[in-house]
């Protein structure tokens, strides 16, 4: 018998923790839940993880696209009306992505034993929660096809609007890469070469060229050591990044960054929208929703925001109210899930705050990408304009001191 650590709410709303005993989390979350005790977490006790489950920075990922692929056929064959063991031996040999086999080949055995699905998949550790809480919701509600297409659906949207932040920065960053590229190359190879030329000649520099001749000569000899220093530079910020303290400072940062900060956070909200409609339309109570919303989050600032507003609704606040008091919120977000909640239209209302917030960030980026583009572009044409009149400035006036 193996502890693990329990979180569960009881008749009165009251969270509980503590340490119990059970042969696995399947079953002990089972056992808590026949009680008519609302589980909203097991794990095992001290961090360790069962067998099979994803070790922290393991590098373990999922493909969303390929996984959702498979839950579109999952859908389609038990529409048809195969059951769920079947379907799950039809897709195990059939997948597009060959790193998913061994994981639906172990959910597939796990079922076959008895283990439920949604327990099944929890204990894999790769899949996202909103998809172990909404085939949870599926289990008990009896329609495990309806709340899949919707989470196929959600997954969808969510896939559309990150392709499309994607592809809006794609042209900026070739930009700047092909701008610092630029750079490097007058400064560690032209601006030498005139240098070397120019001791040849007894004459008199100016000023500008001087100081270019400076930076060039000196980008040459420490090129080495200033990418090794950017290097590990880059590599101890990336490692002290992966602490949720560091993360939530990061933040805290981008929030107060102008314009983008706005972007972002809005981007976060229309994320969270999205995922709390998914789950409420699914059937899932709106305290354990709301913690399953915060997960899917990346964002550790929010997820503490989110914990607190949980807490809030938890002891009989409105979620209106309670993501008010935190602040973080834009107050036209809050307004509308107020709404939600008086006419009893909470997930519709979620779903728009996400469609709005979503389109609000597309305008937006588009806006700011737009006046970045020609920024970039201004920058690189005033730098190559100052490097060329530089080099070239001796030659005119050699030239005018020869006639």
């Amino acid at each position: 018998m193996a502890e693990y650590q329990l979180q569960y709410a009881d008749a009165n709303g009251q969270v509980h923790n503590q340490v119990v005993q059970g042969a696995s989390d399947s079953e002990v979350r089972d056992r808590y839940a026949r009680q008519g005790f609302l589980v909203y977490s097991v794990k095992a006790k001290g961090g360790a993880l069962v067998a099979g489950l994803r070790l922290p920075g393991s590098g373990k990922r999922l493909n969303l696209e390929k996984f959702l692929i498979f839950n579109q056929q999952f859908v389609t064959l038990i529409r048809a009306g195969l059951p769920i063991l079947k379907a799950l031996d039809l897709l195990a040999e059939r997948l597009t992505d060959p790193k998913l086999r061994p994981y639906i080949n172990t959910v597939r055995e796990d079922v076959r034993k008895g283990t439920l699905l949604s327990d099944a998949f929890r204990a894999q550790g790769l899949f996202p929660k909103i998809y172990v809480t909404s085939l949870m919701a599926g289990e008990k509600s009896g329609n495990l096809t309806e709340v899949l297409e919707r989470y196929v659906s959600y997954q969808k949207l969510a896939l559309g609007v990150r392709k499309k932040v994607l592809v809006s920065l794609m042209y900026p960053s070739v930009l700047v890469v092909m701008v610092i590229l630029l750079m490097t190359f007058l400064l560690t190879y032209v601006v030498p070469s005139f240098a070397s030329l120019y001791s040849s000649m007894s004459t008199q520099l100016p000023a500008i060229t001087l100081y270019l001749i400076a930076i060039g000569n000196g980008a040459r000899t420490y090129f080495l050591a200033v990418v090794a220093v950017l290097f590990i530079s880059g590599l101890a910020f990336s490692w002290w990044a992966r602490s949720d303290s560091a993360r939530e400072r990061i933040d805290r940062v981008k929030i107060k960054v102008p314009l983008l900060g706005d972007i972002w956070i809005k981007y976060q909200v229309a994320q969270f929208s999205r995922v709390l409609s998914t789950l409420l339309t699914g059937g899932i109570p709106l305290v354990q929703g709301l913690e399953t919303s915060a997960d899917s989050l990346g964002t550790p600032l929010l997820r503490k925001t989110l914990a607190k507003a949980c807490q809030s609704v938890r002891e009989g606040q409105t979620l209106s109210s309670s993501l008010a008091a935190t602040g973080v919120f834009p107050p036209l977000s809050v307004d509308m899930i107020e709404v939600g909640e008086s006419t009893g239209a909470l997930p519709s209302m979620l779903g728009s705050v996400a469609e709005f917030y979503e389109d609000d960030v597309n305008t937006k980026m588009t806006a700011l990408l737009s006046l970045i583009e020609p920024a970039i572009m201004i920058f690189m044409g005033m730098f190559v304009a100052f490097v060329l009149i530089a080099l070239y400035l001796p030659i005119f006036s050699l030239a005018d001191t020869v006639k």
